[in-house]
């Protein structure tokens, strides 16, 4: 590996132009071991990564009654109830996590825990917690050899419950539309397994020995959702009740306008404000824990401002070595309004040839649509300045575009 092989082409004077692999470094051999009883350094902590050895297949039972009824010639109406219970569902779980335990002596227990800068919590800021509590003793993971794991184990229950309603007309008279409204409740254990997948929810499960703890909304739920789309062709030029008689050029501009629009609202998604370190000590360092409600605080916690959409000064630090009381997607995000609309004309130039102009409009009235606040409150102990920021749009500002299309 160490030399070089140059290849020259026997019937010219220059080489060719790959001259072959270059030089290469030697690798060293190996890599260290992984670090447990009587292996001498150096070594390694590995973070284990991978999937339940015995996984089992995710299933979801779906079942719905509809109930369909005509209000004329053009116009029906739909109700409907839908459900399912899906099970085995993918949990992302910290196997390595140190298990939390339930003090049983009377004269209390100790708890170990990590303080808020992410050193371990000392003598001073330790917590004593009463019999009968939970706490996360002072030791080390299951596997002291090994780091925090990130592994997925198909223990997850998820249930879906809605209310669905449409009203759908056929085309009549140039009008044409669906208008549609779903009331729904999502409930899971976890909903993004991976970081990328859900910003408003932790990636793991807090704990893996209580998966009820994070049985909640799921981070694609949606209480209400309503949406209409309609095509109105405008009552204009030839076969219209208007401007029927035009001919010729103003016959053509008169006829073929046609106007459309959707319109979209949901209710916001749900969210779980974090404490920004793992002040629990159980050694899960990608879920970085939940704090505890403030017991005095009084008004509202939901400030409905991008600057600061939840009061942070509604929650408190739990206490070292234990979880916050904090369930997840307790509170919900900015909803999201959304009107698009477009005109279009068709122009007809010869029996073959279209002409097409399109007026689009996105956003029409421009407005403001948010993405998720910022979940992290506390940063080294202290509530964070930017806790409840809301930093990003869920849609674009308004945008306008014309087109020119010629069909033939």
């Amino acid at each position: 590996m160490g030399g070089v092989t140059r290849w020259y082409c026997s019937r010219c004077l220059l080489p060719p132009r790959n001259p072959g692999l270059a030089p290469t470094n030697k690798i060293a051999p190996g890599v260290p071991p992984s670090c447990g009883p009587s292996i001498p350094a150096p070594c390694s902590t590995y973070a284990p990564r991978g999937i339940q050895a015995n996984a089992k297949t995710p299933t979801v039972e779906e079942w719905n009654l509809t109930i369909e009824q005509e209000l004329n010639r053009s116009t029906a109406f739909r109700i409907a109830y839908v459900g399912s219970h899906g099970y085995h569902g993918f949990l992302s779980i910290d196997p390595n996590t140190i298990p939390a335990q339930i003090c049983s002596d009377p004269s209390g227990c100790q708890a170990g825990g990590v303080a808020p800068n992410g050193t371990p919590a000392t003598a001073a800021n330790q917590s004593h917690v009463a019999q009968g509590a939970e706490y996360i003793p002072v030791g080390t993971r299951p596997n002291p050899s090994l780091g925090a794991g990130f592994f997925w184990f198909t223990e997850g229950n998820s249930s879906y419950n809605a209310l669905e309603t449409e009203v759908t007309h056929r085309l009549s008279r140039g009008l044409q539309f669906r208008a549609n409204y779903t009331w729904s409740k999502n409930l899971d254990v976890n909903s993004g397994l991976t970081g990328a997948q859900a910003s408003n929810q932790a990636q793991m499960v807090l704990d893996r020995n209580d998966l009820r703890r994070d049985w909640g909304p799921s981070a694609l739920n949606v209480t209400s959702e309503a949406s209409i789309s309609a095509r109105y062709e405008l009552p204009f030029g030839r076969d219209k009740p208007w401007f029927n008689a035009a001919r010729g050029f103003e016959g053509k501009l008169a006829s073929g306008w046609q106007l459309n629009g959707i319109a979209t609202f949901l209710t916001g998604f749900p969210f779980t404000p974090l404490v920004g370190s793992n002040v629990s000590g159980d050694g899960d360092t990608r879920n970085p824990d939940r704090p505890s409600l403030y017991p005095n605080f009084s008004g509202p916690v939901i400030l409905d401002n991008p600057k600061e959409w939840f009061n942070s000064n509604a929650f408190v630090l739990p206490a070292a070595g234990t979880y916050g009381n904090l369930r997840r997607g307790t509170f919900t995000g900015p909803g999201l309004a959304d009107v698009d609309i477009s005109l279009f004309k068709n122009t007809s130039l010869t029996e073959r040839t279209n002409l097409e102009f399109r007026a689009e409009f996105f956003n029409l009235f421009n407005r403001a649509n948010f993405g998720p606040p910022n979940t992290t409150v506390f940063a080294s102990g202290v509530l964070s300045a930017s806790a409840g920021l809301i930093t990003t749009l869920a849609t674009s500002p308004r945008q306008i575009q014309f087109g020119l299309k010629l069909i033939f």
